[in-house]
């Protein structure tokens, strides 16, 4: 069989797999794919689907983002798009209405700066996002939280 232009997904894979100390089998099993399939990706003899990539990345304890870009699925800048988004919504110290307006400076400033917005949101500009961001803290309801109520 020809190898296939997969970039260098297999050796890296290849790699992760023995730095994890993991033999082909056991990545195999533990990722839920045949151990041939496996052997002919790691050997760039099979392109695998995203979800396969997804598995493998799961057993490896992997960003299965950085095997998409390997694999040529997914762009490098889409890639690091993905994982800020990710860091934002997963930081427990900010509220979620806080992550969305984060959200939404940061994709301000991505189109400000040329880059295609990938959310299918409506995004506001700069200017309402930060007079959002200035009116600070909100109840449930929308009212002012550092207002005292009657």
């Amino acid at each position: 069989m020809a190898s296939l232009n997969v970039g260098n997904l297999g050796e890296y894979l290849r790699e992760q797999r023995r730095t994890a100390q993991l033999s082909l089998r056991q990545l195999a099993d533990a990722a839920g794919v045949s151990n041939p399939y496996l052997s002919q990706i790691e050997r760039g003899l099979r392109k695998p689907s995203a979800e396969v990539l997804q598995q493998v990345a799961k057993a490896l304890r992997i960003s299965a983002e950085t095997l998409y870009v390997r694999a040529g699925i997914l762009d490098e800048r889409e890639r690091e798009e993905l994982e800020t988004r990710a860091v934002i919504l997963a930081d427990p110290s900010i509220n979620e209405r806080q992550k969305q307006v984060l959200l939404q400076i940061y994709e301000s400033f991505r189109k400000e700066n040329g880059f295609e917005n990938t959310d299918s949101t409506d995004i506001m500009d700069s200017t309402d996002i930060l007079d959002t961001a200035a009116e600070g803290p909100r109840t449930a309801d929308g009212s002012d939280a550092d207002q005292p109520s009657n």
